[in-house]
């Protein structure tokens, strides 16, 4: 019969790719059983039940069994990991991330994060970084939207306007100065479709991340798509993130789908900055009375319910619309960004 250490020693050699470590120094094999006939089964238990890279380390596994002498059949169940172990393991994790390399000095990353799309957190992302390199810092724009990205049309940037050299990529520049890299400074054409799957995604994030010469940032600012799948998950492993700025928008279902997020930042010991409502309002230029054109505002359970503080509330403004179709996203300023401005640059300073 198969020893139980001769088949950890195998397992031993499959790695977590997200973590870089094997599954059984993270404590992933459950519940080893070995019959007479040559028969494994176990259970690999996962951080997240959405793992992109379960297959793969199945498949690994199984690989590393079967070349063991005597073994017939290896079966494979997915478990999750508790609460306590995931935060252990994911801790672990992000303690390792890389901030620094040869070329690049990165002081603080915040990530702009939905759940749910079409509640403006290209164009938050696009004014953060305006109002902040306005006032000096030195910013950037990773835009993890892989296959919908929309802030080099914010800032006017053509297409297929990357470069680069033996050392990396060279990020695209705006007017004010941001740093920006996106998929759409890739393609030839701007209304080019980018068809990938998750693994692609996620490589594509960490590349963005590891081989771009950002140079030296205050902060850089990492435009998430909505959902909580393989883009956030991939930001949230291997970009160390100082926090994220969750966007939402009045009606209940935003909220709903906001909340989903806070669950998966929790999961993941992600430090929630605060919520920023986007169309809470539209003020009447008539009146100047505001209109809750999408409901009352549920921004303040939001931010309640996640322990966090609500940031800013933002009206609905056609001047934003215009700016960002024309490529003029930094002309906008608006006054109830500038206490969130202000609290980034005090975080920064401090």
């Amino acid at each position: 019969m198969i020893a139980a250490a001769d088949i950890l020693a195998a397992l031993r050699q499959v790695i977590d790719p997200e973590i870089g470590k094997s599954i059984v120094e993270l404590g992933m094999v459950r519940d080893l059983k070995i019959n007479p006939q040559g028969e494994i089964a176990f259970t690999l238990a996962l951080t997240v039940p959405t793992c992109p890279a379960r297959e793969q380390m199945a498949s690994a596994a199984r690989q590393a069994l079967t070349a063991l002498p005597g073994v017939s059949r290896v079966e494979i169940a997915f478990g999750m990991m508790g609460e306590e172990e995931r935060k252990a393991v994911i801790s672990q994790m992000r303690a390792n991330l890389p901030r620094l390399n040869a070329f690049n000095k990165v002081a603080r990353v915040i990530a702009v994060m939905s759940g749910k799309g079409g509640v403006g957190k290209s164009s938050l992302t696009a004014l953060l970084a305006a109002g902040l390199a306005r006032r000096g810092l030195k910013v950037g724009i990773l835009d993890a939207d892989v296959t919908g990205p929309s802030i080099p049309r914010l800032f006017g940037l053509p297409a297929g306007g990357l470069r680069g050299n033996a050392q990396g990529i060279l990020p695209a520049l705006t007017r004010s100065g941001v740093r920006v890299v996106s998929t759409n400074l890739l393609v030839p054409e701007e209304d080019t479709a980018v068809i990938w799957r998750g693994p692609m995604i996620a490589g594509t994030i960490q590349q963005f991340w590891s081989d771009v010469l950002w140079g030296r940032l205050d902060l850089l600012l990492v435009d998430l798509p909505p959902g909580t799948a393989d883009a956030a998950l991939s930001v949230a492993q291997h970009l160390p993130l100082d926090g994220v700025i969750l966007v939402t928008s009045p009606q209940q279902l935003a909220g709903l789908v906001v909340r989903k997020a806070v669950h998966m930042l929790q999961n993941l010991n992600v430090p929630i900055l605060g919520v920023v409502e986007n169309f809470s309002y539209y003020v009447c230029p008539d009146t100047g009375r505001q209109h809750a054109i999408f409901g009352e505002s549920h921004a303040q359970e939001i931010a309640e319910s996640a322990g966090v503080a609500l940031l800013a509330r933002l009206p609905i403004d056609p001047r934003i619309t215009s700016a960002g179709d024309c490529g003029q996203i930094e002309d906008v300023r608006l006054a109830e960004l500038d206490g969130l401005l202000e609290s980034l640059i005090v975080a920064e300073k401090g």
